[in-house]
């Protein structure tokens, strides 16, 4: 891996930014059925995701290093392997979801992304996880979590007309490269190169890009 894991005290604020984030823009959201960028998700499929990711984000932590994420890293499979294994989680988890409200299912994450946020800093060097022999740390993969909670702070702005930009991008392109390094990332403005580089168009929905194939699915 190249380059140097993004600063520890700017990722963990940036963490704590994008969860914000989330909840501030939830609370602004009157029809949880309106569509958001996330290819067939609506703004309550999306507050369902987030909660199925902070609660997985969660479950690997406590378990480093022999989490179901880090047994599925250590198989050192092409990315596209990863990716459609993580979609079919994705989509699995979302379908056994109880009937909730999107607020209840923005609780829900707000709740376990707080408790991941406390256990973080004394887990910084323990080993996450492996891939392709490199040893990455719960550091690191806290990039992953938080790219994931500005990504989604983004859907949800624009599902609801509004934009978003992180205050501090650039941490977000070393958290990429080290908490997603399955995925490659694009070069130029940080923010727009996450956005593109997740299979996300910076313009929509004022392009026909709604039916893309979304890049940015890890393991969850």
């Amino acid at each position: 891996m190249e380059g140097t894991p993004p600063d520890r005290h700017r990722l963990l604020e940036s963490y704590q930014d994008g969860v914000q984030a989330i909840r501030g823009l939830a609370a602004q959201v009157e029809d949880w059925s309106v569509p958001t960028p996330c290819t067939e998700w609506t703004a309550l499929d999306l507050a369902g995701h987030l909660r199925c990711v902070a609660e997985n984000q969660l479950e690997y932590l406590q378990d480093a290093p022999d989490s179901r994420l880090a047994k599925l890293f250590a198989q050192n499979a092409p990315s596209a392997v990863l990716i459609r294994q993580q979609a079919r989680q994705n989509a699995a988890e979302l379908a056994v979801l109880p009937a909730e409200s999107g607020p209840e299912r923005i609780m829900s994450f707000t709740v376990s992304a707080g408790a991941y946020a406390d256990l973080m800093p004394d887990a910084w060097d323990r080993t996450h996880l492996i891939y392709r022999g490199t040893k990455y740390t719960v550091g690191d993969h806290a990039g992953a979590a938080c790219v994931e909670w500005h990504l989604h702070a983004w859907d949800l702005a624009r599902a609801i007309g509004l934009d978003y930009r992180p205050r501090d991008p650039e941490v977000l392109v070393p958290a990429w490269h080290w908490g997603v390094p399955h995925l490659p990332l694009t070069g130029g403005d940080p923010w727009e190169s996450v956005l593109r580089s997740s299979g996300r168009s910076p313009r929509w929905p004022d392009v026909d890009e709604t039916r893309r194939t979304r890049r940015f699915v890890r393991a969850r």
